[in-house]
């Protein structure tokens, strides 16, 4: 069966990009759904936690009021990527299937609520959408197989973390521990593909998810030690170790290059035509998300483009 699945979308790579495509849209909006419920699920998760080592002062002490951007859940409801179902942040009217429907739904209803007309974000669409984009070009890339595969989950595992990273600054460990894992699984089950840039050796993944926790966690002491604040968090470092397993540790300088120019470019802007505060924090993992999905995709091109430009490779 699935032979005859890869006879078809080799002979048609249209139609395997297309599928990816439909398939990208179903999971752009799963990873809306992550994007909202993971930090509110750690959020409950912490507050568990701490009402355990609180115990006796909690007869005195006032309950504690949910973090900025989180909404309070009533801590004996079930709640978790399935449950409850999703519903109106207003009205609390459940979602319907037929308005569930990745982007048509969206445009079906105008943006709003279909029971108080309540305005709903563009970017549930946006992230839809962005998913079928970037998984479709996924399955351009490297036609069907392994590698597609591999590079279709680091794609929506960054997409995931992006849009986490951007509302709360933070990275879960439930999404970078499986996607740095699972690089080093499958370094050693599949083995470098030749022609393609994931996954990569056993000894070139180990070396990398070392390289790019370890880089990350000097830079880090480093900048406290220099003016006595913390420039990144931990989750920046497990990022960039998974970007390491998959990637192998030759691509680490170019991610780190790109993000970080892509991170001063957009500072800086938001400093001069929004009037940033320059001390307030921002998010370092979409930076690193969008540099290492382009690696993944471009590295080689853009390290022998670098090369030929700067006369060190003919």
């Amino acid at each position: 069966m699935l032979s005859d699945l890869a006879s078809v979308y080799a002979e048609n790579p249209a139609l395997f990009v297309g599928s990816i495509f439909v398939i990208g849209l179903l999971i752009g909006s799963f990873l809306n759904v992550v994007i909202y419920r993971v930090p509110i699920m750690l959020d409950r998760e912490w507050r568990a936690q701490a009402a355990d080592l609180l115990q006796p002062a909690a007869d005195t002490e006032p309950p504690v009021p949910a973090a900025p951007g989180l909404v309070a859940a009533d801590a004996g409801a079930k709640f978790n990527l399935l449950t409850p179902r999703s519903a109106c942040p207003n009205c609390k009217a459940p979602i319907k299937s037929w308005q569930n429907i990745p982007v048509v739904s969206w445009l079906i209803l105008r943006g709003r609520c279909a029971g108080c007309g309540t305005k709903i974000s563009m970017r549930y669409p946006l992230v839809e959408i962005a998913t079928a984009l970037l998984s479709a070009a996924v399955a351009s890339h490297f036609g069907f197989g392994a590698a597609a595969a591999c590079a279709l989950w680091v794609t929506w595992a960054l997409i995931a973390l992006t849009g986490i990273d951007i509302d709360h600054q933070l990275l879960p460990d439930g999404i970078t521990l499986p996607l740095l894992w699972t690089g080093l699984l499958a370094a050693v089950v599949i083995g470098p593909v030749h022609g393609v840039a994931l996954p990569v050796s056993p000894q070139d993944a180990i070396i990398g998810a070392v390289a790019g926790y370890l880089s990350l966690w000097l830079v880090f002491h480093a900048f406290r030690l220099i003016t006595g604040k913390e420039g990144m968090g931990y989750g920046d470092f497990k990022l960039f170790a998974a970007l390491g397993a998959w990637l192998g540790w030759k691509v680490l300088p170019l991610v780190i290059i790109l993000s970080a120019a892509t991170g001063a470019v957009i500072g800086i802007g938001m400093i001069a035509l929004r009037g940033r505060d320059r001390s307030a924090p921002m998010p370092f993992g979409p930076y690193l998300a969008a540099a290492g999905w382009l690696a993944m995709l471009y590295g080689d091109s853009l390290i022998n483009g670098y090369l030929r430009l700067s006369g060190i490779a003919h």
